[in-house]
């Protein structure tokens, strides 16, 4: 009876000992970590969370709700006359408009009324009006745009307004939390607040080819905070409160937030509203050069084997950098002795990655600004001292030799083989359109201007001195690329 009653008693003590071994393995192991299977070799911690460990943006959202704005805008679009009878006796025709409304957001940047917003959402614009977050409304006017970067500044009647600080965009890290705050969907949205990650730094946005674009500057901050149509202009703010974007675009095949909604960085609205307000236009310094960033592609239409293969070759330390495909013949890097062929690393000593962040630092110039440019050539870095000509919405301003800038175009005078094709004597070549009053009023690449205002004109700086001499409007007469006549203006203000 012993013996069984001592058996019974060893069965019992080993049925405790393994519960007590699966239970103890089931709560901890010898970190004292949570695991949620005990069976699988492979355990799943998991980790309790105090609220503490999560980012509080509420300060952030408070503060930025009241410096962000609500605008509504009247504006004037453009269209083409679709009129084959009219267009065979009388050319392109005069361009036809009508009045469309539209919205955006803003964000007030200093207790006088400045507000920043983006370009595309004032365009054109023959009245703009801002709702403040406390239903106040205003008439604001334009202080100026740029096309290049998709930023604008208007400004309202009103002192005392709650503002944003500017922060640094260069100090973002990658999956720092982030705050969308704007208008989506308009007027009953306003003030919306949504939160995400910085997902990526110095984007660069795909455009129609069919797009004449001389000049965008693009480094986008991509977050995936919710951005509709109407957040646009509106504020990316971090977790401190600062403004270090503005919401300008999404990525979508419906028209709706799709995950990636894309900001202007605060230091590229820094320097541009910056101008905007001192000068009335921005002051861009051009380096002159066309590039390309080091990818594999790039290798083999260079004849390499790889991107290793030329890494090798050229004695790069790293893939850092562009590759200056095509010096402008008169700019900038040009008569400072940069070469095609070189591989641009730094300037002023800042490395530079990508095309992106070329574009970027060469933004924060001002023309006649100088700077020291890094270049790798023949396997060796050498320096050159560039002195900064530029680039600017302001007509005139010499764009490269012997062409000017003029309402979004580029002017030179018609070389003589271009006269003869169209049968003229004399006249301006349109040599590229972008956004601006010329592009909406109906001008095209390859036209020759041979009137203003009924004057004739056979250098571009005749183009600049009439419109800039009209009180009211200004009115061309050319002949475009084909060969049609076409006769178009535009209102000065």
């Amino acid at each position: 009876m012993k013996k069984g009653f001592i058996t019974v008693a060893l069965s019992v003590l080993l049925s405790v000992l393994a519960a007590y071994g699966v239970l103890k393995a089931a709560t901890v192991n010898e970190n004292n970590d949570k695991v949620s299977n005990p069976v699988s070799r492979s355990v799943t911690k998991t980790v309790n969370l105090a609220q503490s460990d999560y980012p509080d943006l509420t300060y952030a959202a408070e503060a930025a709700v009241e410096a962000v704005v609500y605008v509504e805008v009247t504006a004037t679009q453009q269209y083409q006359m679709d009129d084959p009878f009219y267009r065979f006796f009388f050319g392109e025709g005069m361009p036809q408009s009508r009045q469309i409304q539209g919205s955006g957001s803003g964000v007030i940047i200093r207790p006088d009324g400045y507000i920043v917003t983006n370009n595309h959402v004032v365009a054109n614009a023959t009245k703009i009006q801002v709702t403040l977050n406390n239903n106040k409304t205003y008439e604001a006017s334009v202080i100026g745009t740029d096309p290049a970067t998709d930023i604008a500044l208007i400004k309202i009647d009103a002192e005392g307004l709650a503002t944003l600080p500017f922060g640094d965009s260069d100090n973002l890290r990658l999956g720092e939390w982030v705050l969308a705050v704007g208008s989506p969907m308009g007027y009953q949205l306003r003030g919306t607040i949504t939160a995400g990650i910085v997902s990526a730094k110095g984007r660069q946005m795909a455009h129609d080819p069919r797009e004449k674009v001389t000049l965008q500057i693009e480094s986008f901050i991509q977050t995936d905070a919710a951005v509709n149509p109407g957040n646009s202009g509106g504020a990316l703010v971090n977790k401190t409160g600062e403004l270090v974007g503005i919401n300008t675009a999404i990525v979508s095949q419906t028209g709706s937030y799709s995950g990636y909604s894309f900001a202007v960085p605060v230091n590229i609205v820094k320097k541009v509203v910056g101008d905007l307000i001192d000068f009335g236009s921005v002051k861009r310094a051009v380096l002159g050069i066309k590039m390309a960033d080091l990818t594999e592609a790039l290798a083999k239409n260079l004849g390499y084997d790889s991107v290793d293969d030329m890494s090798k070759k050229l004695k790069l330390s790293s893939l850092d950098g562009v590759y200056i495909d095509e010096v402008v013949k008169g700019g900038s890097a040009d008569k400072a002795g940069v070469k095609k062929g070189d591989i641009l690393l730094a300037i002023d000593g800042q490395r530079l990655k990508n095309g992106s962040a070329v574009q970027v630092k060469v933004n924060s110039y001002h023309p006649g600004d100088k700077a020291k440019v890094t270049v790798l050539r023949d396997g060796k870095e050498k320096d050159i001292e560039v002195a900064f000509k530029g680039s600017s919405s302001e007509n005139g301003t010499e764009v490269s030799e012997g062409e000017i800038a003029f309402y979004g175009t580029t002017l030179k005078e018609a070389p003589k083989e271009t006269l003869a094709k169209l049968g003229l004597d004399k006249g301006v070549l349109v040599t590229s359109v972008s956004t601006g009053k010329m592009l909406e009023a109906g001008a095209s690449e390859g036209l020759v201007i041979t009137y203003v205002n009924d004057q004739p004109v056979s250098k571009p700086q005749d183009v600049v001195d009439i419109a800039k001499a009209a009180k009211r409007s200004v009115y061309i007469e050319g002949v475009t690329a084909n060969g049609r006549k076409a006769f178009f203006g535009f209102g000065k203000e």
